[in-house]
């Protein structure tokens, strides 16, 4: 309005030398007129125009060290025979020294855990002559696995790393490595994501007071997957991850939170 009041002011030749004056530069002209009057009112249109965002996303961590509660561990015995008969008896006797060799090392059915024999299986192998085809041998192989789980964690490692001992004692073992888990993950899970929560506030409110804001209520909230590592591991997986080759494992939760800004 203060821009229309100025050019009505003019005189009549003045009016005349804007009605001459190349648009271009007439539009110019004015707008600087503009500016000069009506800064605030310009300055108040562009802010206006190009809104500030008013939320602000931050992703929280949180770390810790768990200790697995629950072991469960496989051990492959394997006898061979000159015949289906002769191999399982001696496989019997394998399997009495296999058992005997845990129960020595408190593995064995208690409070602590189970101790489960699967159904043994015999199957007949022929070695042939690569050329001729003829049969140069045959033997019966037993093999049976035994499946272990027990609460002592420690104990069933230390046993892993001492059955090989079995072998002195013309056992033929194939233990696979124990796999130790967290069984109160679910309940541990909630604290995680509570702390990554918390650890995500922090640092937004730090971030935000440096701008002279405010940090207002949650607006959304993303739940990252969880990495449970061997300790202080750096390696990570888009779909997580779950280590089960140590006792002692690090969990991180991760969480996305947007908050508003005031």
């Amino acid at each position: 309005m203060k821009v229309l009041s100025f050019l009505r002011a003019l005189s009549i030749s003045s009016v005349e030398i804007i009605r001459r004056t190349p648009p271009l530069v007439f539009a110019t002209s004015v707008l600087s007129i503009g500016g000069l009057i009506g800064f605030t009112s310009a300055s108040r249109i562009l802010v206006d125009g190009f809104p500030a965002a008013n939320t602000i996303t931050v992703t929280g961590a949180s770390t810790e060290r768990i200790e697995s509660d629950i072991a469960k561990w496989e051990i492959k015995v394997i006898t061979t025979g000159d015949s289906q008969v002769d191999s399982y008896e001696k496989h019997k006797t394998s399997i009495d020294k296999t058992l005997s060799f845990l129960s020595l090392y408190g593995v064995n059915n208690n409070d602590y855990g189970s101790v489960a024999l699967l159904p043994a299986t015999t199957v007949k192998q022929s070695n042939k002559n690569r050329r001729t085809g003829e049969t140069i041998s045959t033997e019966w192989i037993t093999t049976q696995f035994i499946e272990i789980e027990s609460k002592d964690v420690f104990n069933i490692d230390q046993t892993y790393r001492k059955i090989s001992a079995l072998l002195g004692k013309g056992v033929l073992v194939r233990p696979r490595r124990p796999e130790f888990t967290y069984t109160q993950l679910a309940a541990k899970r909630v604290d995680m994501l509570a702390k990554a929560t918390k650890d995500a506030y922090t640092r937004a409110k730090a971030i935000v007071l440096q701008t002279g804001s405010e940090l207002g209520s949650v607006k959304k909230v993303d739940t990252g997957v969880f990495q449970i590592t061997v300790p202080n591991s750096t390696k990570v997986s888009s779909w997580g991850s779950y280590d089960t080759s140590t006792i002692n494992k690090d969990i991180t939760a991760v969480m996305g939170v947007t908050f508003e800004v005031n």
